[in-house]
Parts: C-alpha cells; sequence; structure tokens
C-alpha cells in the first residue's frame, strides 16, 4: 500500500498544474494567495437580504434585482430603480489579480469597479457588445479631478457568450485583459488604499460568476511586454 501515497501526490500535483494551466495568464503580475473565491452556485444570505443587509462585510446588494440562477448571478436593472443594478463585496487591498466571468443577457454595458472606503470611485472597466475600455475614475464628482481613460479594445461579443475578465492591480498600474486583448495604464491613484470591488449593469441583464481574487506579485517580464504593447 506504500505506492499509494506517491501515486496519490503525483496525481494531486497533475491535477494542481492542470488547474494553473486553465487560468487565463496575467501581464503585469503573478498570482500569489487566493484570497477570494466565489462560484455564485448557491445562494449568498447577504444577497438575498437585499437592503435591509447593513454590515459592511462580504457580499452587498445596493440596488437592482439579483437572481442566483444555475448558470450564476444575474443582475437585472429595475426599470423604475432609478440606478443601476448593482453589488458590492467588501475587500481591502492595495494590490491584486481579479479574475470573474461575465456574461451579457440584454444590458448595455457591464461596469467593474474599484473604490476606496469614502467611497469614491478608484477605477474600473466597461464592458459591453463591441469592446471595453478601462479608466481611472473621477474621485471628487465635483471637481476638479476627472476621468483618466486608459484605452478601449474593440472585441465583440455575442448575448449569452461567457468571457473571462482578467483584472490586475500592482502600485500604481492597472491591466486589464479579456480574450487576446489588453488595455494598460498607470495614474498615482491606481496605487490607493482599496475597500471594495464592485459589479454594475446598466439596463437589462448581465450574468456573474467564477469570481477569484488573488495576492498580486510582480511579473520580472513585464516591462518587455508593456514596451511591446505599446508598439502596437
Amino acid at each position: 500500500m506504500k505506492f499509494l501515497i506517491p501515486l496519490l501526490c503525483a496525481i494531486l500535483s497533475a491535477s494542481i498544474a492542470h488547474a494553473d494551466d486553465a487560468l487565463p495568464p496575467t501581464l503585469l503580475t503573478q498570482r500569489g494567495k487566493l484570497l477570494m473565491s466565489e462560484d455564485f452556485q448557491k445562494p449568498i444570505p447577504s444577497l438575498q437580504a437585499g437592503k435591509a443587509y447593513k454590515d459592511k462585510k462580504g457580499w452587498r446588494l445596493l440596488s437592482g434585482q439579483w437572481d442566483f440562477i444555475p448558470a450564476g448571478l444575474k443582475g437585472t436593472e429595475l426599470k423604475d430603480g432609478g440606478r443601476s443594478a448593482f453589488i458590492v463585496y467588501n475587500v481591502p487591498f492595495k494590490s491584486a489579480v481579479i479574475q470573474f466571468d461575465v456574461r451579457l443577457d440584454g444590458c448595455r454595458q457591464v461596469i467593474f469597479r474599484i473604490q476606496d472606503a469614502k467611497p469614491e470611485h478608484i477605477c474600473s472597466v466597461r464592458r459591453s457588445y463591441d469592446g471595453f475600455a478601462a479608466q481611472k475614475d473621477d474621485h471628487d464628482h465635483a471637481g476638479p479631478d476627472t476621468a483618466v481613460p486608459f484605452g478601449r479594445a474593440a472585441l465583440p461579443v455575442k448575448p449569452g457568450e461567457w468571457q473571462t475578465v482578467v483584472v490586475e492591480i500592482l502600485g500604481d498600474e492597472m491591466v486589464t485583459t479579456i480574450g487576446n486583448k489588453t488595455v494598460a495604464g498607470k495614474h498615482p491613484l491606481i496605487a490607493a488604499e482599496k475597500a471594495t470591488i464592485e459589479f454594475v449593469v446598466t439596463g437589462e441583464s448581465a450574468t456573474f460568476r467564477n469570481v477569484r481574487m488573488w495576492e498580486a506579485q510582480a511579473n520580472p517580464a513585464w516591462a518587455e511586454t508593456r514596451e511591446r504593447l505599446r508598439s502596437k
């Protein structure tokens, strides 16, 4: 029976390696310790409680209708709600790799946003049917600060088609990759202390699943990759 231990270890190692190979590649960073994982495959009490849930921990629902369906968590903007469908996850961090799957189910756009504890916007990714954009957000609303676009990538997607979004934050840099397209940018505000990640659905519906967050470690190859992206 002694052979079972090395055999099981070999199988486990192969499984882990296979799981790592399946992850979309990162550019700015390397994934470190897994900080959170949520598949939305079963109801989350704090989201089911809706606005009645006041504790600023874990997931919270701020607006719209959010339903747990077999595919994941579906957010829908309510026509009489006055604002987009909006959920947040409270997690203090400075640098991280954040990954999630999204499916546009008729919405105008999906916004992934990071905020500080005030709360004020730090940065965001906006996905519509024809492409996606990333930016340093307007941090004071009333001025003089304004949003700073990092770029927009043309990347058409069909309704009901799943895509994986990878957002990397390290120091004052932000890199967003969907499929084979990447938008990168740099701004001092990106290095700020962060308090929440947020999902926003504007118009109709979108579905989310497989949300992951890792510690971010510097990627030694990033300088070369950054120059290659700039030359395109």
